[in-house]
Parts: C-alpha cells; structure tokens; sequence
C-alpha cells in the first residue's frame, strides 16, 4: 500500500510540474488550451515507472553496490533516502524514462526551455558545493558563470577553437578564477564574505562593459557558433536537440560526481566546515586546502554551465550576469534544500520553467511566484528536501565499555 501510495503522489506531483510544459498549449491570441490527455498518459506512465522502480530497488537492496558499476552505485547512493524524501525517487525515475523523447514531444522553443533548466540545474549544483556543503555564503557566482561564457565565446570568435575544446578550457579559467578569489577570503566568514563575493562579481561584470576592445562592452559578442557533431555542421533545430542532449549528458555527470563528493573525504570535510569551523580544524582539517577545493570545484561547474549558455544563446553581453542572477542561483539552493542534490536538482527546474510556461497569466505570475517563495520560507524554510545527515549508532561501543 505504501509503494502504490508514494507513486501516486511521484505521479501526482510530476504531472503538476510538468504541466506548464505538456498540458498547456498558448495560442496566437494569448489563449490557454488544456492539454488533459498528455497530463493523464504522463502521470499513468510515471506511476507504473515507480512501481517497477520501486520494486527492483527494494529486491536488490542488499546485492546491489555488488552488482552495478561506479558510476550507477554513485546513483542509486543518490536515491537511497529516507522516507520523507522517498516520493523525489519516481520523480527522477520519470525523468530518466522521459528525457530521450522530449525533443520529439515538444516545439524548438520548449527544448530551448529545457536547455536554459539544464543549464540553471548544472549552475545550482556547483553553487550547492560551496554554499551547501561547505556552508559559505556567496554571492558572486554569476561572475564565474559569465568568465566561462565569454572563454567559449571569445575562443570560438577569434581563435576558431571549437566546442570540444572550449568545454574544458572554461572550466580550468574558473577554477583559476575561483582559486584566485579563494586564497583573500580564507579568513572570511558570513556576511564579510558574501560582501567581497558580491563585488568580485560586480568587478567582473564591471570589467566585461569596459573592456570593449576585448569583450565588445556592452554590444557583447554575437554569432558565436553552435556546437557541431564530429565536424559537421547542423541547422538550429539540430543544433538545439543536440545541445539538449549535451547538457542531460553533463547534468547526469555533475549529479553523479558531486554525490561521490559528497560521500568522500573531501566531501565529509566540507560538511564538517560548515558545521562548525573551529571544532574541525582542532581535529585536524586543513581548513586551506577544504576551502579552495570547495571555491575550485564549485567555480569549474559555473564555468561548464557558461559554455553552453553561449553555445546556446550565440550572443554574450555583461546584461546575463548581474547580481539578480547570482540571487536567483542562490534562491534554488535554497528552495530545493541547501546540501541536498536532488532538492536542489528540482529547485532550479521549477523557478526556471514554472514562471516560463506561465506567460499567458503576466499580470499574476510573478504574484503567485513570490506568493509561492513566502509560503516555502514560513511553512518549509529548509527547502523541498532536506540534506541528509549521517547517524552513527554507538550503542555496540557502550555496551563494549560497560562490559570491560
């Protein structure tokens, strides 16, 4: 009764997030027409999904980091959460099942949709490592997002350099980047760093409009290409299915690589920083090294999300990166459940595609948007799902005393 209980409620749920998307069609007349049957085939077949899901997870439980690889026991790591955030596992089931036909069910303009989420979900991740798990409060992550869009976009414009190469070279200029605003701010905490945050990413926007020889102020750059596949050069709509291919690609890769982060050494000692500073390093963490690791990886991610923001956009200019970006990056984080992957994952796919799908309603939708923000922050302030704490159990060990 439980499992058909909570896949009715992943099913429920799935069908209210993705309406906007599937169960409402905007005519030219700014007409609404309900889309039922879509809604009502979506939500059968993710019910069935977290049955089948459900019940082979329960089955392999106890074989199955034995059985699968790395990369699906990173996932099912992932996934393996209490009961109070059991219903978020048929939601990411539906999603996997759902992804490879999203470009045939929706228009080029929905697809360009899901790609800026994407987008939005990879920049909540990387800023969930530094503000999550490490507990720093920043509000400059902006900044490493437009440094990696404008090295896709000045390579490409006036080097030739292509996608492929692109992709980790803007990665590495943020890491450099985030190393380099980390070593001033290791002695910083609260409120004063995430002062000097914010005005490094108003000095990298600031740098970005003034440089106009070399980022073009504040015309940006434009026609920046698109991404080909192995050299062949496609049309906008094949371009665009296949940017959105790219980025589940590197969604799927960030959620697995941070959650094996979260669950290493490194990952631990970042949760131990944000717990309380003083009492980690008086048992040995090396505060330095945690806290650039944290700047480093969190920064490479900003970077990955900004190429393909350019890729995507053909356009770059300082107007994409202000402080109220930065904020919105920071509102997912906290919507979705600071530390948590998956709270985080879904926090960033509904401020982007809730308020885009409810156009048609403009005199309301930012009403309803902040009325939605002020109830979470009363009734749910630790976000959709929480990030799970370990439990040690230590009665063996006092029975063990006791007896000696």
């Amino acid at each position: 009764m439980k499992r058909i209980l909570h896949a009715l409620l992943a099913a429920v749920w799935f069908m209210v997030l993705c309406s906007p998307i599937m169960g409402l069609q905007i005519q030219p007349d700014k007409s609404v027409i309900f889309l039922w049957e879509r809604l009502a085939a979506l939500g059968v077949g993710i019910f069935f999904a977290s049955l089948l899901w459900q019940w082979y997870f329960a089955s392999q439980r106890s074989s199955f980091s034995l059985k699968m690889p790395a990369a699906v026991t990173s996932v099912a790591a992932l996934l393996k959460e209490p009961k109070a955030r059991r219903t978020s596992l048929g939601i990411l089931v539906a999603l996997l099942l759902l992804i490879p036909f999203l470009p045939v069910i929706g228009s080029i303009y929905q697809i360009s949709i899901l790609i800026s989420a994407l987008i939005y979900v990879m920049l909540a991740l990387g800023l969930n490592i530094i503000v999550g798990l490490a507990g720093q409060l920043v509000l400059g992550y902006a900044a490493f997002y437009a440094i990696g869009a404008y090295t896709y976009a000045l390579l490409t414009t006036y080097f030739g350099f292509g996608f492929w190469i692109c992709l980790p070279i803007g990665g590495v200029m943020t890491i450099l980047f985030g190393l380099a605003l980390g070593f001033p701010v290791l002695r910083l905490r609260g409120d004063y760093l995430a002062i000097v945050t914010l005005g490094f990413g108003e000095i990298v926007r600031l740098m970005l409009l003034n440089w106009v020889s070399v980022t073009g102020g504040s015309h940006g750059i434009s026609n920046i290409p698109k991404p080909g596949l192995f050299g062949i050069e496609l049309d906008i709509q094949q371009a665009t299915v296949y940017l959105y291919y790219l980025c589940v690609a590197a969604v799927i890769v960030a959620i697995i690589i941070i959650t094996r982060l979260k669950n290493s050494r490194v990952g631990l000692a970042l949760q131990a920083l944000r717990e309380d500073e003083i009492a980690s390093e008086a048992m040995g963490i090396n505060l330095t090294r945690v806290k650039l690791s944290a700047f480093a990886l969190s920064s490479a991610w900003a970077g990955f999300a900004g190429v393909f923001f350019a890729a995507k956009t053909s356009f770059v200019n300082p107007a994409s990166f202000t402080f109220m970006e930065s904020a919105m990056m920071l509102s997912m984080v906290v919507l979705g459940g600071m530390g948590s992957i998956t709270g985080v994952t879904l926090g960033a796919l509904i401020l982007i595609l809730v308020p885009e799908y409810l156009r048609a309603f403009a005199d309301y939708r930012m009403l309803l948007f902040g009325l939605v923000m002020v109830l979470m922050m009363i009734f749910r302030p630790q976000g959709l799902i929480t990030g799970e704490r370990r439990k040690y159990r230590i009665s063996a060990l006092e029975g063990k005393e006791g007896a000696a």
